[in-house]
């Protein structure tokens, strides 16, 4: 676990920690610093709480508006903010940045990405993060999909949560219920009859169309649902089936477009492609069966974090024939 903590604390400070040094030369005003507990929690759909692994970054807004404050960082206020990461409900042992403000009222936006071994996501998530500096609104920042050198398309994101909620940091702790913002796809390809993909298929790719470009920082709502996503499907031990681990996306339009590009040794491309009965919606994961077959031509609560679990629902697209 400690392994992935500090991968993942390099990956998620790439992520969100994105302010300039040049804010740095402010000084400490002579109000009180604090610096509230946290602990963070995992919900689980019977209403109990598990221990939350992960990472959590926190941006204070000034009272009542979506203008970045700023962080306090060895008595100098700063554009870097407090990030966090933790392990079974705690923080880390290793490094962390603490949230340091003044007494005051404060909007705290919160980001993170929970870890889950025991569910593991594709393998390969990207994000385009913006540029955040003191007294920045944070309402016209975005996260935005990252694109592909290649192509038009797109990549999968990371698992994302959010929250944003007015705290009066005088008496309130950082506690707060987080809602997941992506949704969640997990492809998985098989044969209709059942037996090992031929070794004539050199690579498997599915494209997800209509999904939102990008999410705003200080709302999370998702906006320019026109992109393509694309990802590369791997064979399993057996040869039975191409799949992947669990693909993060910003939502989508409603039914979008699915496309599966199956290229053989020779070089050739076959594809086909069908609507989804299902939308990809925030805190939804699909898991979509593929059934291919032959192949013509030579897929809050109070005190703690919490993270609302998956709303899981099942898919199954079937193409008798790939021409």
């Amino acid at each position: 676990m400690n392994r992935i903590i500090l991968v993942g604390s390099i990956i998620l400070m790439g992520l969100f920690s994105c302010s300039k040094e040049d804010d740095l030369d402010q000084q400490i005003t002579p109000q009180k610093l604090v610096s509230p507990d946290l602990t963070a929690y995992v919900a689980n759909t019977d209403q109990t709480t598990s221990p939350m692994t992960g990472f959590l970054e926190i941006y204070p807004c000034t009272e009542g508006t979506s203008i970045y404050f700023g962080n306090y960082v060895e008595d100098k206020k700063t554009a870097f903010n407090a990030f966090y990461p933790i392990e079974n409900g705690e923080i880390y042992a290793g490094y962390y940045r603490k949230l340091s403000v003044p007494e005051n009222i404060y909007n705290l936006v919160y980001w993170g990405t929970p870890v889950n071994n025991n569910d593991p996501i594709y393998e390969s998530p990207a994000i385009k993060n913006p540029e955040i500096r003191i007294d920045t609104d944070l309402s016209k920042l975005y996260l935005e999909l990252r694109k592909n050198s290649d192509d038009d398309t797109y990549r999968p994101v990371f698992d994302l949560v959010y929250a944003l909620r007015e705290k009066n940091l005088a008496n309130e702790d950082l506690s707060t219920s987080l809602d997941r913002v992506v949704a969640g796809l997990k492809v998985i390809v098989k044969t209709s009859n059942g037996t090992p993909f031929s070794a004539n298929i050199s690579k498997m790719e599915v494209r997800i169309n209509g999904i939102a470009e990008k999410l705003n920082f200080y709302t999370a709502e998702p906006e320019n649902k026109t992109k393509t996503v694309k990802f590369e499907l791997k064979r399993s031990a057996d040869n039975k089936q191409m799949t992947t681990g669990t693909v993060m996306l910003f939502p989508s339009t409603e039914n979008p477009l699915l496309e599966l590009f199956i290229t053989l040794s020779d070089g050739s491309t076959h594809s086909v492609s069908k609507n989804l009965s299902s939308t990809l919606s925030a805190n939804n994961r699909l898991t979509l069966n593929i059934i291919v077959g032959d192949i013509f031509g030579g897929g809050s609560e109070s005190g703690y974090f919490t993270v609302q679990n998956w709303i899981e629902s099942t898919e199954t697209i079937e193409f008798p024939v790939i021409p």
